[in-house]
Protein backbone atom coordinates (compact mmCIF):
# COMPACT_ATOMS: atom_id res chain seq x y z
CA UNK A 1 0.00 0.00 0.00
CA UNK A 2 1.55 3.84 -0.96
CA UNK A 3 0.89 5.73 1.75
CA UNK A 4 0.81 9.15 0.07
CA UNK A 5 -2.37 8.35 -2.62
CA UNK A 6 -4.39 7.50 1.08
CA UNK A 7 -2.73 11.25 2.25
CA UNK A 8 -4.25 12.82 -0.32
CA UNK A 9 -7.58 11.12 -0.15
CA UNK A 10 -7.59 12.10 3.71
CA UNK A 11 -6.99 16.00 2.55
CA UNK A 12 -9.23 16.08 -0.05
CA UNK A 13 -12.22 14.44 2.24
CA UNK A 14 -11.53 16.90 4.85
CA UNK A 15 -12.75 19.53 2.06
CA UNK A 16 -15.43 18.11 1.12
CA UNK A 17 -16.39 17.32 4.73
CA UNK A 18 -15.78 21.27 5.94
CA UNK A 19 -17.06 22.92 2.69
CA UNK A 20 -20.38 20.21 3.13
CA UNK A 21 -20.81 21.16 6.51
CA UNK A 22 -20.93 24.86 6.25
CA UNK A 23 -23.49 24.36 3.38
CA UNK A 24 -25.57 22.26 5.40
CA UNK A 25 -25.55 24.59 8.47
CA UNK A 26 -26.64 27.34 6.76
CA UNK A 27 -29.50 25.49 4.36
CA UNK A 28 -30.65 23.41 7.65
CA UNK A 29 -30.85 26.70 9.78
CA UNK A 30 -32.94 28.39 6.58
CA UNK A 31 -34.69 25.57 6.17
CA UNK A 32 -35.88 25.90 9.82
CA UNK A 33 -37.07 29.26 9.48
CA UNK A 34 -38.82 28.33 5.97
CA UNK A 35 -41.20 25.82 8.45
CA UNK A 36 -41.31 28.04 11.48
CA UNK A 37 -40.07 25.24 13.41
CA UNK A 38 -37.80 24.88 16.65
CA UNK A 39 -33.99 24.86 15.17
CA UNK A 40 -33.30 21.95 17.47
CA UNK A 41 -35.83 20.16 15.71
CA UNK A 42 -34.20 20.82 12.67
CA UNK A 43 -30.83 19.60 14.58
CA UNK A 44 -32.41 16.95 16.33
CA UNK A 45 -34.00 15.37 12.69
CA UNK A 46 -32.18 16.68 9.75
CA UNK A 47 -28.71 17.31 10.54
CA UNK A 48 -28.28 14.50 13.09
CA UNK A 49 -29.71 11.74 10.79
CA UNK A 50 -27.78 13.02 8.01
CA UNK A 51 -24.48 13.25 9.70
CA UNK A 52 -24.98 9.56 10.85
CA UNK A 53 -25.86 8.46 7.43
CA UNK A 54 -21.99 7.41 7.59
CA UNK A 55 -22.37 5.32 10.74
CA UNK A 56 -25.28 3.24 9.22
CA UNK A 57 -23.46 2.55 5.94
CA UNK A 58 -20.79 1.49 8.04
CA UNK A 59 -22.33 -0.94 10.27
CA UNK A 60 -24.68 -2.29 7.30
CA UNK A 61 -21.21 -3.18 5.94
CA UNK A 62 -19.22 -4.29 8.41
CA UNK A 63 -22.25 -6.81 9.88
CA UNK A 64 -22.77 -7.93 6.06
CA UNK A 65 -19.39 -9.07 6.23
CA UNK A 66 -19.19 -10.50 9.81
CA UNK A 67 -17.32 -7.67 11.39
CA UNK A 68 -19.47 -7.61 14.53
CA UNK A 69 -16.95 -5.84 16.93
CA UNK A 70 -16.56 -2.87 14.89
CA UNK A 71 -20.37 -2.44 14.42
CA UNK A 72 -20.48 -2.43 18.19
CA UNK A 73 -17.08 0.03 18.38
CA UNK A 74 -18.82 2.21 15.55
CA UNK A 75 -21.90 2.82 17.98
CA UNK A 76 -20.40 3.27 21.24
CA UNK A 77 -16.92 5.07 20.10
CA UNK A 78 -19.38 7.22 17.94
CA UNK A 79 -21.41 8.14 20.99
CA UNK A 80 -18.35 8.71 23.35
CA UNK A 81 -17.49 11.03 20.66
CA UNK A 82 -20.03 13.44 20.14
CA UNK A 83 -20.60 13.84 23.99
CA UNK A 84 -17.03 14.20 25.06
CA UNK A 85 -14.93 15.38 22.25
CA UNK A 86 -17.34 17.16 19.59
CA UNK A 87 -19.83 19.00 22.80
CA UNK A 88 -16.58 19.57 24.75
CA UNK A 89 -14.74 21.35 21.91
CA UNK A 90 -17.98 23.41 20.99
CA UNK A 91 -18.38 24.78 24.58
CA UNK A 92 -14.85 25.62 24.76
CA UNK A 93 -15.53 27.56 21.42
CA UNK A 94 -18.75 29.13 22.62
CA UNK A 95 -20.60 28.31 26.13
CA UNK A 96 -23.66 26.32 25.01
CA UNK A 97 -26.93 27.68 26.46
CA UNK A 98 -29.57 25.14 26.61
CA UNK A 99 -33.57 24.76 26.82
CA UNK A 100 -35.79 23.78 29.88
CA UNK A 101 -37.29 21.25 27.59
CA UNK A 102 -34.03 19.74 26.55
CA UNK A 103 -33.29 19.28 29.92
CA UNK A 104 -36.01 17.37 30.45
CA UNK A 105 -36.68 15.19 27.37
CA UNK A 106 -33.84 15.21 25.02
CA UNK A 107 -31.03 14.57 27.33
CA UNK A 108 -32.76 12.13 29.54
CA UNK A 109 -34.00 10.27 26.46
CA UNK A 110 -29.56 10.21 25.44
CA UNK A 111 -29.25 9.01 28.89
CA UNK A 112 -32.31 5.88 28.42
CA UNK A 113 -31.14 4.98 25.12
CA UNK A 114 -27.51 4.97 26.35
CA UNK A 115 -28.33 2.57 29.25
CA UNK A 116 -30.67 0.49 27.06
CA UNK A 117 -28.16 -0.72 25.06
CA UNK A 118 -25.49 -1.55 28.24
CA UNK A 119 -28.77 -3.40 29.43
CA UNK A 120 -29.19 -5.61 26.36
CA UNK A 121 -25.93 -6.24 25.91
CA UNK A 122 -24.56 -7.01 28.95
CA UNK A 123 -26.09 -10.89 29.41
CA UNK A 124 -23.35 -12.76 31.42
CA UNK A 125 -23.43 -9.89 34.16
CA UNK A 126 -27.37 -9.30 34.21
CA UNK A 127 -28.81 -12.23 33.03
CA UNK A 128 -26.31 -15.00 33.66
CA UNK A 129 -26.24 -15.78 30.15
CA UNK A 130 -23.36 -17.61 28.36
CA UNK A 131 -22.49 -14.67 26.25
CA UNK A 132 -22.76 -10.86 26.23
CA UNK A 133 -24.64 -9.96 22.68
CA UNK A 134 -27.15 -8.14 20.98
CA UNK A 135 -29.94 -9.84 19.94
CA UNK A 136 -32.18 -9.87 16.80
CA UNK A 137 -35.20 -9.44 19.84
CA UNK A 138 -33.10 -6.68 20.83
CA UNK A 139 -32.53 -5.21 18.10
CA UNK A 140 -35.95 -4.95 17.47
CA UNK A 141 -36.73 -3.65 20.92
CA UNK A 142 -34.26 -0.84 20.40
CA UNK A 143 -36.35 -0.20 16.73
CA UNK A 144 -39.72 -0.05 18.73
CA UNK A 145 -37.90 2.75 21.13
CA UNK A 146 -36.64 5.01 17.97
CA UNK A 147 -40.62 4.96 17.24
CA UNK A 148 -41.73 5.95 20.20
CA UNK A 149 -38.93 9.01 19.94
CA UNK A 150 -39.98 9.78 16.69
CA UNK A 151 -43.72 10.57 17.79
CA UNK A 152 -42.10 12.74 20.32
CA UNK A 153 -40.07 14.74 17.89
CA UNK A 154 -43.70 14.72 15.69
CA UNK A 155 -45.66 16.15 18.61
CA UNK A 156 -42.94 18.30 19.25
CA UNK A 157 -43.07 20.67 15.54
CA UNK A 158 -46.80 20.13 15.99
CA UNK A 159 -46.50 21.80 19.34
CA UNK A 160 -43.76 24.27 18.61
CA UNK A 161 -44.68 26.06 15.18
CA UNK A 162 -46.90 28.33 16.37
CA UNK A 163 -44.56 29.24 19.27
CA UNK A 164 -41.34 29.69 17.60
CA UNK A 165 -40.20 33.30 17.19
CA UNK A 166 -40.03 33.66 13.10
CA UNK A 167 -36.65 34.39 11.89
CA UNK A 168 -35.98 35.61 8.32
CA UNK A 169 -34.83 32.62 6.24
CA UNK A 170 -31.37 33.08 4.73
CA UNK A 171 -33.01 31.81 1.36
CA UNK A 172 -36.06 30.45 0.03
CA UNK A 173 -37.31 27.45 0.90
CA UNK A 174 -35.96 25.84 -2.47
CA UNK A 175 -32.36 27.12 -2.59
CA UNK A 176 -32.48 26.03 1.51
CA UNK A 177 -32.87 22.26 0.43
CA UNK A 178 -30.38 22.47 -2.12
CA UNK A 179 -28.13 23.65 0.11
CA UNK A 180 -28.79 21.61 2.77
CA UNK A 181 -28.49 18.61 0.44
CA UNK A 182 -25.48 20.07 -1.64
CA UNK A 183 -23.62 20.17 2.14
CA UNK A 184 -25.09 16.34 2.89
CA UNK A 185 -23.75 14.90 -0.07
CA UNK A 186 -20.11 16.31 0.71
CA UNK A 187 -20.49 15.46 3.90
CA UNK A 188 -21.12 11.45 2.81
CA UNK A 189 -18.42 11.68 0.46
CA UNK A 190 -16.03 13.42 2.19
CA UNK A 191 -16.08 11.23 5.59
CA UNK A 192 -16.06 8.25 3.07
CA UNK A 193 -12.66 8.93 1.67
CA UNK A 194 -11.69 9.59 5.29
CA UNK A 195 -12.90 6.54 6.79
CA UNK A 196 -11.30 4.29 4.15
CA UNK A 197 -7.91 6.04 3.72
CA UNK A 198 -7.28 5.92 7.65
CA UNK A 199 -8.50 2.21 8.34
CA UNK A 200 -6.07 1.29 4.94
CA UNK A 201 -3.56 3.33 7.17
CA UNK A 202 -4.49 2.07 10.49
CA UNK A 203 -4.70 -1.75 9.06
CA UNK A 204 -1.58 -1.91 7.04
CA UNK A 205 0.56 -0.37 10.21
CA UNK A 206 -1.39 -3.68 12.27
CA UNK A 207 -4.16 -2.14 15.19
CA UNK A 208 -6.36 -4.53 16.10
CA UNK A 209 -10.38 -4.43 14.99
CA UNK A 210 -11.16 -3.32 18.35
CA UNK A 211 -9.36 -0.16 18.23
CA UNK A 212 -9.68 0.81 14.78
CA UNK A 213 -13.23 0.56 15.50
CA UNK A 214 -13.50 2.38 18.84
CA UNK A 215 -11.10 5.52 17.45
CA UNK A 216 -10.50 5.78 13.35
CA UNK A 217 -13.46 4.04 12.55
CA UNK A 218 -15.66 6.18 15.23
CA UNK A 219 -13.63 9.79 14.93
CA UNK A 220 -14.02 8.91 11.36
CA UNK A 221 -17.78 8.45 10.79
CA UNK A 222 -18.56 10.93 13.30
CA UNK A 223 -16.25 14.22 11.07
CA UNK A 224 -19.65 14.95 9.94
CA UNK A 225 -21.34 15.65 13.34
CA UNK A 226 -17.82 17.07 14.42
CA UNK A 227 -16.98 19.55 11.56
CA UNK A 228 -20.98 20.62 11.63
CA UNK A 229 -20.98 20.79 14.99
CA UNK A 230 -17.38 23.46 14.99
CA UNK A 231 -19.23 25.42 12.84
CA UNK A 232 -22.38 25.47 13.92
CA UNK A 233 -20.98 26.79 17.30
CA UNK A 234 -18.71 29.23 15.47
CA UNK A 235 -22.19 30.86 13.72
CA UNK A 236 -24.02 31.05 17.20
CA UNK A 237 -26.19 28.33 16.22
CA UNK A 238 -26.30 26.02 19.71
CA UNK A 239 -29.47 24.37 19.24
CA UNK A 240 -28.49 22.88 15.99
CA UNK A 241 -25.37 22.06 18.15
CA UNK A 242 -26.88 20.03 20.72
CA UNK A 243 -29.59 19.32 18.34
CA UNK A 244 -27.49 17.19 16.05
CA UNK A 245 -25.69 15.21 18.74
CA UNK A 246 -28.51 14.08 20.89
CA UNK A 247 -30.10 13.26 17.50
CA UNK A 248 -27.01 11.26 16.33
CA UNK A 249 -26.72 9.83 19.68
CA UNK A 250 -30.32 8.20 19.96
CA UNK A 251 -29.99 7.64 16.12
CA UNK A 252 -26.57 5.73 16.25
CA UNK A 253 -28.01 3.46 18.92
CA UNK A 254 -31.54 2.77 17.36
CA UNK A 255 -31.25 2.31 13.79
CA UNK A 256 -26.78 2.36 13.35
CA UNK A 257 -27.46 -0.57 15.12
CA UNK A 258 -30.53 -1.92 15.57
CA UNK A 259 -31.56 -1.91 11.62
CA UNK A 260 -28.37 -4.52 10.97
CA UNK A 261 -28.53 -6.82 14.01
CA UNK A 262 -32.57 -6.66 13.27
CA UNK A 263 -31.83 -7.61 9.44
CA UNK A 264 -28.64 -9.70 9.61
CA UNK A 265 -29.21 -11.45 12.95
CA UNK A 266 -27.39 -10.99 16.86
CA UNK A 267 -23.92 -9.77 17.13
CA UNK A 268 -21.46 -11.10 19.71
CA UNK A 269 -18.68 -8.88 19.79
CA UNK A 270 -15.52 -10.30 21.74
CA UNK A 271 -13.28 -8.07 22.13
CA UNK A 272 -15.42 -5.19 23.99
CA UNK A 273 -14.57 -4.22 27.42
CA UNK A 274 -16.77 -2.54 30.65
CA UNK A 275 -14.68 0.35 30.67
CA UNK A 276 -16.14 1.09 26.93
CA UNK A 277 -19.75 0.90 28.65
CA UNK A 278 -19.26 2.71 31.66
CA UNK A 279 -17.64 5.15 29.39
CA UNK A 280 -20.80 5.15 27.04
CA UNK A 281 -23.10 5.77 30.21
CA UNK A 282 -21.16 8.45 31.75
CA UNK A 283 -21.41 10.75 28.69
CA UNK A 284 -24.47 10.87 28.65
CA UNK A 285 -24.71 11.41 32.69
CA UNK A 286 -22.21 14.26 32.55
CA UNK A 287 -23.82 16.08 29.73
CA UNK A 288 -26.92 15.74 31.75
CA UNK A 289 -25.01 17.17 35.27
CA UNK A 290 -23.44 19.70 32.99
CA UNK A 291 -26.81 20.91 31.60
CA UNK A 292 -28.74 21.23 34.73
CA UNK A 293 -26.16 23.62 36.24
CA UNK A 294 -27.47 27.46 35.25
CA UNK A 295 -28.50 25.86 31.55
CA UNK A 296 -25.70 25.85 30.03
CA UNK A 297 -21.88 24.47 28.90
CA UNK A 298 -19.38 26.38 29.81
CA UNK A 299 -16.16 26.52 28.59
CA UNK A 300 -14.37 24.96 31.86
CA UNK A 301 -16.82 22.04 31.77
CA UNK A 302 -16.28 21.84 28.01
CA UNK A 303 -12.43 21.62 29.28
CA UNK A 304 -13.35 18.85 31.41
CA UNK A 305 -15.35 16.77 28.81
CA UNK A 306 -12.46 17.27 26.57
CA UNK A 307 -9.74 15.65 29.22
CA UNK A 308 -12.40 12.75 29.63
CA UNK A 309 -11.90 11.88 26.10
CA UNK A 310 -8.77 12.07 25.80
CA UNK A 311 -8.39 9.96 29.45
CA UNK A 312 -10.89 7.56 28.25
CA UNK A 313 -8.73 7.20 24.68
CA UNK A 314 -5.50 7.09 26.29
CA UNK A 315 -6.37 3.84 28.29
CA UNK A 316 -8.06 1.89 25.46
CA UNK A 317 -3.98 2.10 24.35
CA UNK A 318 -3.13 0.84 27.28
CA UNK A 319 -5.30 -1.83 28.31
Amino acid sequence: MEVIPQILLLIVGFVLLIKGADFFVDGASSTASNFKVPKILIGLTIIAFGTSAPELAVSIKALASGNTDMVLGNVIGSNILNILLILGIAAMIRPLRIRKNTIRKEIPITVLVSTLLVTLFLDIQLNHGDTNQISRGDGIAILLFFAIFLYYLINMALHDRDKTKVEKPKWKLGLSLLFTALGLVGIIFGSDMVVNSATAIATHIGISERIISLTVIALGTSLPELVTTIVSAKKGETELVLGNILGSNIFNICMVLGIPVAIFGGITPASFQILDLVMLVSSAILLFVFSITQHKISRAEGLIMFLAFAGYYTAIFFI
